[in-house]
């Protein structure tokens, strides 16, 4: 008998259920007798061990539905040694909660914090297997989350629609896409629907420069432009700050505008007095709905191969894809480190043969 521990954390996305059903598919496929126990919450369950024993049926028709069957919540890492508001010390609760049930695994989907959680379970004697979920694809050592493509699709599409009503007015309209710290949502929904600018956190903007890109379209007889703006991006003024100042630049801009895409707007608008300027946040729609037919490939993918790591008891693992093939690296190889667009990247130098800018 086996006894597998899942949990989903951090933030949804469109493919965990389908990833829960690979694993729970998978694991069927390789043990006689599995018991399931879901961790309600996230991290949250294994805390305060709130759990539902579940069996195949429950995965059953659950492939195309999005969100998560286990509910999800954040339990930041940076606070993992802070106990709980009740006095729970949460590693240790944790530890028990997996002892308590007997665990043989525990099977971790979630985004970077919730990787560094899980290898540090990991390295308190518990058997982990972590799978890369993500719409911000920035998880190190992996080409591909699942999650990713669905936002994709999703923000692609959003632009596709303001292309229509952006070229019959002549307006300008920059569509504000999901990205804190990484851009590669706003990079490729940006070059999926032929936007003309292309602003990532990875590449601070000059406005001037993103100002010349639309004056260049106008002069070419261009009647509109769309811009593609992650929430998380940043000028060159303020990029150049010292830590703690441009921080301080970041809050400033939060108070008096309700996301980048505005400030950027009203940038744009005192150097264009006369242009029709517009902003579009598709916000949290990025991550709802059915997943894709791609993720919901690549997610039964990892969660197959995350069974063949149980039955192999190759724990530690974060199940990743190189390329086309599913496989794994340890959890502390990747733990705390993000997958960053880089200037030098082919995709960003494709997209500037294409004419888009980044403002840079």
């Amino acid at each position: 008998m086996k006894r597998i521990g899942m949990l989903t954390s951090g933030g949804d996305c469109q493919a965990l259920n389908a990833t829960m059903r690979g694993v729970v598919k998978g694991l069927y496929g390789c043990f006689k007798e599995v018991e399931i126990y879901g961790f309600l919450e996230g991290y949250k369950g294994l805390i305060y061990g709130n759990y539902q024993k579940l069996s195949a049926d429950d995965f059953s028709g659950i492939l195309t539905k999005g969100g998560t069957i286990l509910g999800s919540s954040r339990t930041p890492f940076k606070e993992l040694d802070i106990p709980t508001p009740d006095g729970l010390d949460k590693v240790k609760s944790m530890k028990e909660t997996y002892k308590k049930l007997k665990l043989d695994c525990l099977v971790v989907l979630g985004g970077n914090g919730s990787q560094k959680t899980a290898n540090r379970l990991s390295e308190e004697g518990l058997n982990v297997i972590g799978c890369p979920k993500t719409i911000d694809n920035d998880i190190w050592g992996t080409d591909m989350t699942f999650g990713f493509q669905s936002a994709v699709d999703i923000a692609t599409n959003t632009i596709d629609c303001i292309h229509t009503t952006a070229c019959s007015h002549g307006r300008v309209f920059i569509v504000e896409v999901m990205g804190h710290k990484v851009g590669w949502i706003t990079l490729h929904a940006g070059i999926a629907s032929g936007a003309d600018v292309i602003l990532v956190p990875e590449i601070p903007y000059d406005i001037k420069k993103v100002s010349d890109a639309l004056e260049k379209r106008t002069k070419a007889g261009k009647g509109f432009s769309i811009l593609a703006v992650a929430e998380g991006a940043i000028s060159k003024e303020v990029a150049k700050l010292p830590k703690k100042e441009r921080k301080q630049a970041i809050a400033d801009a939060a108070a008096k505008y309700p996301s980048v895409a505005y400030e950027i707007a009203d940038k744009l608008k005192q150097q264009f007095p006369g242009m029709d300027i517009r902003v579009t946040v598709p916000g949290h729609t990025q991550r709802g709905g059915s997943p894709c037919p791609y993720d919901r490939v690549i997610s039964s993918r990892f969660g197959a191969k995350a069974a063949e790591l149980i039955k192999k008891g190759d724990f530690g693992k974060l199940v990743v894809m190189k390329g086309n093939e599913v496989t794994a690296i340890p959890l502390a190889e990747s733990a705390g480190k993000l997958k960053y667009i880089s200037p030098d990247d082919d995709i960003v130098k494709n997209a500037k043969m294409l004419g888009i800018s980044f403002g840079d």
